[in-house]
């Protein structure tokens, strides 16, 4: 599973203290401050009435808001406990919600932890592999194909890890390593949507790989990427070939297909 990790630095008596971001605001050491961040420029983040997509939309935060007050989050994890924790138990854990208001209390409503980070500070990993190192990669031993395939895993785990505009793959600045060098328009305001189908995610990308049945036909190569959100199984489909239009023509995704859309 992919999990992003935010980190402050508590520095007491000379010892410096990593506190998960996350936690660190039931036990009063939380961050006077926040802001959204894995939010396209183009898109908003949704403000609702509980914690949970099941509640309405009642308003939302501009990708760049800074500033929020954080009230409080659930479920409640006091760090004694959460440390005690097993990766499976952790894993388990339904995603967090926070409740947030605007710092001039014009807002305020629900927001998934995961698009928040502390103001003033960069989103650090949290010790140990590379992101998306853990996403299961199946490979065929065809060069072309396999790295096909690594470039969409390399697509999931990029957007997971981003944590400014800066970073994000769907970013004009930084779509032609993963797409064809003319989407960049048309992939303005995407994200999440296209890789997950929503705009919400709480799962795991369980396994990107080549089609079984046909992985490659007539210059294009496809990759699939399965995955749960919310405990449903879903699987996109990522059509990629030569990009002409970019140096040395290497193979980029042009196409996208769900059960229930295309893209573009």
């Amino acid at each position: 599973m992919i999990r992003l990790f935010l980190f402050t630095i508590a520095v007491c008596g000379g010892l410096a203290l990593a506190i998960p971001a996350a936690h660190a605001e039931i036990d009063g050491h939380g961050p006077d401050a926040w802001r959204v961040t894995g939010v396209a420029a183009n898109d908003v983040l949704n403000m609702r009435m509980g914690p949970g997509t099941q509640y309405l939309v009642i308003g939302s935060l501009a990708p760049n808001a800074r500033g929020l007050e954080q009230i409080t989050c659930v479920p409640l994890l006091i760090p004694s406990i959460y440390n005690r924790l097993s990766e499976t138990e952790r894993a388990a854990l339904p995603q967090r919600w926070c409740l947030m208001r605007t710092p001039d209390f014009a807002k305020a409503g629900w927001v998934a932890q995961r698009f928040l980070m502390e103001d003033g500070l960069e989103e650090i990993s949290g010790p140990g592999a590379a992101p998306g190192a853990d996403i299961s990669l199946k490979t065929i031993g065809d060069p072309l194909i396999d790295g096909a395939a690594a470039l969409v895993r390399d697509l999931y785990a990029d957007f997971a890890a981003s944590g400014s505009q800066a970073d994000n793959p769907f970013a004009d600045t930084n779509v032609a390593r993963y797409f064809f060098a003319n989407m960049a328009q048309k992939l303005r305001g995407h994200g999440s949507d296209l890789l997950y189908g929503a705009q919400d995610f709480q799962g795991e990308v369980t396994r990107i790989a080549p089609d079984a049945d046909k992985p490659m036909f007539r210059g294009t190569i496809k990759v699939n990427a399965d995955f749960t959100n919310f405990g449903r199984e879903d699987s996109i489909a990522f059509y990629l070939r030569a990009d002409t239009d970019q140096p040395g023509a290497p193979f980029r995704i042009f196409h996208i297909e769900h059960d229930d859309w295309s893209f573009p």
